[in-house]
């Protein structure tokens, strides 16, 4: 057994997130713990945020983002969100840089407790998200689920928040779409080289819209951050919505909004710690931290 790293288990909204400290070890989370902690009810993730010593100067931490499935993601801004809430809690900062595959991430605490995460610009070049073949036009693209002369879902807007999104709009209720059987098919389409998150959204107001997920390698998740951000940035750019934007997900509201003076897309929301203990980066054994004593958590 490696030595092994502290680790909390969080959510954000719902998000299953576990929060690994691998500060001051050479070590990394393997693709084989991943999908051994995920694997197991008690450690089920969404994401794992891996926090490794920084690497770029002005940044705080290297942030590596493991799916379940054990596969890298560029970005999850409800992950971010936990890492800066354990990292306020530890050292007494509010504000942090983080550096992700996707680049730089700049976030922090609110005196109110939520966390806000600038999620960078959105791309909506078809190279950059990617696409396989060249779409002038990214607002509606041509993809479809369902007979060709009648599709359940069909023409999506497409974006990259640091990870591909598509994004179908519907008229009715999101959670009447089988998207745990469309989702699949669709994250794995010929058409996104390096797979999908595939998201259906419902507009309810000029400022508001209703989203579910397919996440990319996690599959059904009850909140996606980088998800609501593309819903959010597609909904002002097909004139669905403005550019702030209330985006409701099954775990709650994340307050979306796409800033005109930089382009920035700053992403509110909260994040809530759950348990903490120590796992094994190698292989995903683990164990728990005892639970506090009545008289210690008054004390």
């Amino acid at each position: 057994m490696t030595h092994p790293i502290p680790f909390a288990r969080m959510n954000g909204l719902g998000n299953e997130i576990l929060v690994a400290d691998l500060r001051g070890t050479p070590a990394r989370i393997s693709p084989e713990a991943a999908r051994a902690l995920a694997a197991r009810p008690e450690t089920h993730f969404d994401q794992i945020m891996a926090i490794h010593d920084p690497r770029t100067p002005g940044t705080h931490s290297l942030i590596r983002i493991l799916n379940a499935d054990g596969s890298e993601a560029g970005a999850c801004g409800n992950g971010t969100r936990c890492v800066v809430q354990a990292l306020a809690g530890e050292t007494g900062l509010t504000a942090f840089t983080f550096e992700t595959r996707a680049g730089l991430l700049e976030a922090f605490e609110r005196e109110d407790g939520l966390v806000t995460v600038d999620m960078g610009p959105p791309r909506f070049g078809w190279r950059e998200i990617p696409l396989a073949e060249e779409f002038a036009d990214t607002r509606a693209i041509e993809l479809q689920i369902g007979p060709i002369d009648a599709p359940v879902l069909h023409s999506p807007s497409v974006a990259s928040m640091g990870n591909p999104h598509a994004i179908f709009w519907v008229e009715d209720d999101v959670w009447a779409y089988a998207l745990d059987r469309f989702g699949p098919i669709l994250e794995n389409h010929p058409i996104f080289p390096d797979r999908a998150n595939i998201s259906i959204a419902c507009v309810t107001a000029p400022d508001a819209m209703t989203i579910r997920t397919w996440e990319r390698g996690a599959g059904l998740t009850r909140a996606c951050g980088s998800a609501a951000c593309a819903a959010a940035v597609s909904g002002a750019r097909t004139r669905r919505t403005g550019r702030r934007v209330t985006v409701t997900v099954p775990g709650g509201d994340l307050l979306i909004d796409w800033r005109e003076s930089d382009d920035h897309v700053l992403m509110t929301g909260p994040a809530e710690w759950e348990w903490s203990g120590t796992l094994d980066p190698a292989t995903g054994d683990f164990a728990r931290d005892p639970e506090p004593t009545t008289a210690e958590i008054a004390s």
